[in-house]
This record gives C-alpha cells, sequence and structure tokens, in this order.
C-alpha cells in the first residue's frame, strides 16, 4: 500500500496539478473571449449564453457514453495509459485560441472544445479517483480523494493566478498539456448494473446528478451575470476565483483529513451540499459588487462535497470495478440539460427584473442533493464477489 508520499501517488498528484493548471488558467479569460467575438463593446450576449448552454448540452449526452468507456477501458488497460488520452485532447482548443481569437477562429475552438469535451470532461479526475482506490485503503480513501481535489484546488489557486498577470492571448498561449490514445467498447448495461450494485450507489448517483447540475448551471452562468450585472471583466473573474480555490485548497488539504474520520463521510457531504446551496443563493441575491467574493469564502466547506461522495461510491464496488463506477458516477454528474433562464433574465426581455434568478433555481437543484444525501446511511462496503455476481452479465 502506498503512502501519498509514495511514488505512484506523487507522480499522479503531479500530472493532475499540470493538466488542471493548464485547463484552469483559460477559464477567466474565455468569457471576455467569447463576448468579443460574438458580441464586441457589449457587457450582454443572450447568443453567448446559447451557444454555451448548446455545448454543455451535447457535452453531457456525449459523456454519458464516454465515462463509463473510458472507467472500463481503465479497469482493463490500466489507469496511467488511459490517463494520457483527455491529457493530449485538451491542448487541440486551447491551441486554436491561442493562435487567435477572431469570430472565425472562436467557432472553430467552439466545434474542438465541444468534441474533445465529450472525451475530457472529467475523465482525468475519474482515473485518477480510480488509481487512488486501487492505492489506499478504505479507511484513508475518503481523506486522499480530499487531498487529490486539494491538489485541483491549488492548481486552481495557480492558473488563475497566472492568468490575472498575463494578456489574453498569453493566456492562451502557456496553457498547454501532453499524452497519448487507446480503445474498446462496453454497454450501456454498466450503467444499470452498477445502479444495482447497491442503494447507496443509487443515491450517491442521484446526489451527483442533482449536485452537478447545479454546478454546471452556476458556472455557466455567473460569469456572464457578474459581467452584466457588475461589470466584471478577466480581472475580477481571476481575483474571485483565487480567493475560492484558496480557500478551498487549505479546507482539503487540512480541515478534510481530519474532519473525515471524525463525522464520518455521509455527514460531511451534507455538509458541503448545504454551503453549496447557501453559496449559490447568495450569488443570486447580491446586491453589490463584494457580495460575490463573501460567497466565495464559502468554497472552505462546499468543497468537501465531490471527495466525500467519490469515496462513497468508491466503498460500493470491488478492486477490479472502480474505474466503471467512477466513470459511471461520471457520466450521471455530466448528463446535463443546460436551460435558457440565464440569457432570457440577464437580456432587456426578462419577465421581471431579477438578473440573478437562474442562480437561485440551480440553488434548488444542489438543495434536492443536500436533502437526498441526508437519506445516505453509511454501510458495509460491497465485496469483490458480490460485485462481481451483479456485474459478470454485462461483460461480452
Amino acid at each position: 500500500m502506498e503512502n501519498l508520499s509514495g511514488g505512484g501517488l506523487s507522480h499522479l498528484f503531479m500530472a493532475i496539478f499540470l493538466h488542471n493548471f493548464a485547463t484552469f488558467m483559460v477559464i477567466p479569460a474565455i468569457t471576455d473571449v467569447t463576448m468579443s467575438a460574438l458580441c464586441p463593446g457589449r457587457d450582454e450576449c443572450s447568443i453567448a449564453i446559447y451557444l454555451t448552454g448548446f455545448q454543455q448540452a451535447i457535452v453531457g449526452l456525449g459523456t454519458l457514453v464516454m465515462m463509463p468507456l473510458v472507467g472500463n477501458l481503465s479497469d482493463k488497460c490500466g489507469r496511467k495509459a488511459l490517463l494520457t488520452v483527455p491529457m493530449i485532447l485538451t491542448i487541440i482548443p486551447l491551441g486554436i485560441l491561442g493562435y487567435s481569437r477572431s469570430r472565425t477562429f472562436f467557432y472553430v475552438y467552439f466545434v474542438a472544445k465541444t468534441l474533445t469535451a465529450m472525451i475530457c470532461e472529467g475523465s482525468v479526475h475519474c482515473i485518477a479517483l480510480a488509481y487512488v482506490a486501487d492505492n489506499v485503503a478504505e479507511e484513508r480513501r475518503a481523506s486522499t480523494f480530499g487531498v487529490l481535489s486539494g491538489i485541483g484546488s491549488s492548481a486552481f489557486v495557480c492558473g488563475t493566478l497566472v492568468t490575472r498577470f498575463l494578456s489574453t492571448s498569453s493566456t492562451f498561449q502557456v496553457a498547454t498539456s501532453v499524452a497519448v490514445p487507446a480503445k474498446t467498447l462496453p454497454s450501456l448495461h454498466d450503467l444499470i448494473s452498477l445502479l444495482k450494485t447497491s442503494a447507496t450507489f443509487s443515491q450517491a448517483a442521484i446526489v451527483a446528478f442533482f449536485s452537478n447540475l447545479a454546478d454546471v448551471g452556476l458556472h455557466a452562468s455567473m460569469m456572464y451575470y457578474l459581467k452584466a450585472r457588475f461589470h466584471f471583466n478577466k480581472d475580477q473573474f481571476a481575483d474571485l476565483m483565487v480567493i475560492s480555490g484558496v480557500a478551498g485548497t487549505i479546507s482539503q488539504l487540512l480541515l478534510m483529513p481530519l474532519l473525515a474520520p471524525a463525522l464520518g463521510e455521509e455527514r460531511l457531504l451534507s455538509i458541503g451540499l448545504l454551503f453549496s446551496c447557501a453559496h449559490m443563493f447568495l450569488y443570486g441575491v447580491a446586491w453589490s459588487f463584494w457580495v460575490p467574493y463573501a460567497a466565495a469564502m464559502f468554497s472552505i466547506f462546499y468543497v468537501f462535497a465531490h471527495p466525500c461522495m467519490r469515496s462513497i461510491v468508491s466503498k460500493q464496488v470491488g478492486p477490479s470495478e472502480q474505474g466503471k463506477a467512477q466513470g459511471c458516477i461520471s457520466a450521471y454528474v455530466l448528463l446535463q440539460i443546460q436551460v435558457v433562464l440565464p440569457a432570457l433574465f440577464l437580456s432587456e426581455k426578462a419577465p421581471f427584473n431579477f438578473p440573478g434568478f437562474s442562480l437561485i433555481c440551480v440553488g434548488f437543484a444542489a438543495m434536492i442533493a443536500f436533502i437526498q444525501s441526508v437519506m445516505i446511511r453509511a454501510v458495509p462496503p460491497i465485496s469483490s464477489q458480490r460485485v462481481s455476481s451483479h456485474c459478470t452479465h454485462t461483460e461480452p
């Protein structure tokens, strides 16, 4: 069994850090790039929000198929080999905007990003979680998943800090990553058989779906909302993300390893989701430019949710099914249909004057996830033999 400082996990952590550093760098700049390409000189742009929603819907449907595929392949072909696939694909859309951010190149980027995100969106984290589950004892998984998320948060902080001091063109030129590909095909029966594995797995899948429905809705509209309401730009977005990232990193690396053994993953999951709801509602009713900064501090607690959910899932399947389980839960997580509420309530044709109404709606999705999480009870881990008896009919 490897320690956190062992060669295998330290190399994994470094790979995750570098990958996340590259992808997070571009987030503060992408809103300005999109607005500049589609609606130059304006702070409101419905077409940008519609395109973002359409992209997320297509990516969500694609990942429903691709995440179980990638997870199952990692079980059969090895975690490290499969990690290279999304890492090499990530460079394509970044390179396009690094070359040019004109309207034509933005549309080329949009298509490339949509296609590559079907494979890349969540797959690196999914395989990394499965690798950790292979190498860490069950009683230490929640803490280690928290450390893995903390590594991602620290990459988020470093990436957005670098972006804060770079020009937009330099941001996309600096953001790079490397890797290599592979093949085969599992069935959608994997998802169904895993849902039947245990009631806890099914409950975790529901929590995953609604919590990420809320997160996707928040991230799809938050920047456009802040730009329209408080005239935020790349620098303010970066400042906001640094605050959130630093708070989340400290929490995951220091607080979570202490709280997870004391409170249990189920309670910590509920605490994280409760603060996630509060954070979204606060964004939705923001009355001044400083309120989003205060809301970002809630990441100290809402970052607990994701690693706790993943740890609960990992204990419901055997060692040979970790990739499939994390891939399937990622598929549920990413199957989202983006609504048109942000575009409607940020336009001049809004039914009533409430720019943050869409954020309140996604807050209710997070509330559903919280209510479901309260119903999850700690149960003994599922044995490998029991999992195999449930899943053998899905193998070709």
